[in-house]
């Protein structure tokens, strides 16, 4: 996988491969500088004890520590498992008890549990100026790295993925992102952010393109600028950014940018017309998740069609599934793709039978309903669960429910994504209880317990719960009790 992504290093070895973008100076790596400081991360990884197959967990920041450190692991054969740095010590602990991994890759001002081999941040770095590893090559169906995503569960499982994950990547080039390797594409993304990783770093350098990425902490305003100095020629990122943008910024003038990549959460027909009109340049939409990455998606030569998303990238096999199977062109189904594609999750690590459930025949469950037309255009039209989206994350609301259940005076809690105003979504709290309880103490004890993007930025008491003719909690009746309750 690292050797496919750094195929083109040798040949660009002085063509800058990723900028990190500030006001000021850029931090630049050439495609020379790159590959060392991978390949001497890996051979720093071997010298620490590691061995190919062992697991690393990262918690690193935002900063360019993080695709080194995980390309680096992945060269020489060791699984990296990416996290978001807003993760609480409590999340960690729980992922190192599954994960049991040899060794934590960390950054001190990360949260971590303890674990008896942390190699820090100092150790990585200093690692770059070894001599270089030799890349590990073997079966592309052994593991190669790990993400962590939210089933209808609750509990965030630990997805495999193969090195043969990358090939599939490739698909997205024409079926997406319509890159050349002439492109400057820019992703507003944090780099430990796998979307990031993929879009933003790893696929533009597989072809031989230049990354950019915002230094960590830029403000969304200072973007537009940013854009155009350094002559962007895609811009990457999720719906919510695109949003601000259009909302903060004054000058949009965007005279090299050719288009928009937008993915993480559905894109609304109104932002997407708003983005056009004021910029003059596309969006393209993807579709995908964790266990697949994107595999439906909008592109330059195949513009949506009304409110389709897109359709199936070349050589994907997607199908729209009832419980017999496929259904007619244009009727609602679950929204599936072939067991035989490159991109497909090996397994849930240490939950195979929840994986292995997820299939109907050779088809892999998407949990999203849809519905394809004639000519292969694809409409989302919501889940069948009520997984939460807010701000480009899934987030189970049963996890949530979870920890706010502990908390003193809360005696039932149930919790969803809510509009608060055209095209923004957080998530709110419901709770009941003998007494409206204070909001600073529920904040405060969400912040300790649950990552940034996970906590509810609402809590609202109500005096009982909506519930079913069986009694159970109706998630998607609660939006409602939010407006009724809002001023």
């Amino acid at each position: 996988m690292a050797a496919h992504v750094l195929r083109h290093a040798d040949s660009n070895s002085d063509k800058i491969a990723l900028s990190v973008l500030s006001s000021g100076d850029t931090e630049d790596w050439t495609y020379e500088a790159l590959k060392s400081a991978i390949l001497g991360t890996g051979t720093g990884l071997l010298q620490s004890g590691l061995k190919p197959g062992d697991i690393a967990l990262m918690r690193l920041g935002n900063t360019v520590d993080f695709p080194i450190a995980y390309l680096g692991a992945i060269a020489v054969g060791i699984v990296p498992v990416p996290t978001s740095s807003q993760l609480t010590e409590p999340e960690t602990e729980r992922m190192i008890a599954e994960l049991k991994p040899a060794a934590i890759l960390r950054d001190p001002t990360v949260a971590c549990a303890t674990h008896p081999l942390q190699i820090t941040l100092n150790d990585l770095t200093q690692m770059r100026a070894l001599t270089p590893a030799m890349f590990e090559f073997g079966d592309p169906d052994r593991m190669a790295y790990i993400v962590y995503t939210s089933g209808t569960s609750g509990k965030p499982r630990a997805v495999a993925h193969a090195h043969r994950a990358i090939w599939a990547r490739q698909m997205m080039v024409e079926g997406w992102y319509g890159l050349q390797n002439s492109d400057r594409l820019c992703h507003a993304g944090a780099f430990n952010w796998t979307y990031t990783l993929g879009t933003g770093l790893m696929d533009p350098w597989t072809i031989g393109a230049t990354a950019l990425i915002p230094e960590p902490g830029s403000n969304t305003d200072a973007l537009p600028a940013l854009l155009r100095k350094h002559r962007a020629t895609m811009f990457a990122a999720a719906p919510g950014v695109f949003r601000k943008l259009l909302k903060t910024s004054e000058n949009l003038n965007l005279p090299d940018l050719r288009h928009g990549l937008c993915a993480g959460e559905k894109l609304s027909r109104h932002l997407h017309a708003q983005w056009t009109e004021t910029t003059g340049t596309e969006l393209y939409e993807a579709y995908g998740m964790s266990e697949c990455s994107t595999f439906i998606s909008s592109s330059p030569a195949h513009p949506a069609r009304g409110e389709a998303l897109g359709q199936p990238q070349p050589g994907r096999r997607v199908a729209i599934l009832g419980p017999d199977g496929p259904v007619p062109q244009g009727q609602e189904g679950t929204i599936a793709i072939h067991r035989s594609d490159p991109g497909l999750m090996l397994t849930y690590l240490n939950a195979p039978d929840e994986a292995e459930a997820r299939m109907q025949g050779d088809w892999f469950l998407t949990g999203d309903q849809g519905a394809m037309a004639v000519d292969g255009q694809i409409t989302y039209l919501g889940r069948d669960d009520d997984m939460m989206n807010a701000g480009g994350y899934r987030v189970s609301p049963v996890e949530v429910e979870a920890v706010l259940s502990r908390y003193p005076g809360v005696a039932q809690v149930g919790v969803a994504a809510v509009e608060v105003k055209q095209d923004t979504h957080v998530i709110a709290a419901f709770y009941t209880g003998p007494e409206k309880l204070d909001d600073a103490g529920l904040r405060t004890y969400v912040e300790a317990n649950l990552a940034r993007y996970k906590q509810p930025r609402a809590f609202i008491h109500l005096p009982e719960l909506p519930t079913g003719g069986n009694g159970k909690l109706l998630r998607r009746a609660l939006p409602a009790y939010f407006k009724a309750n809002s001023p």
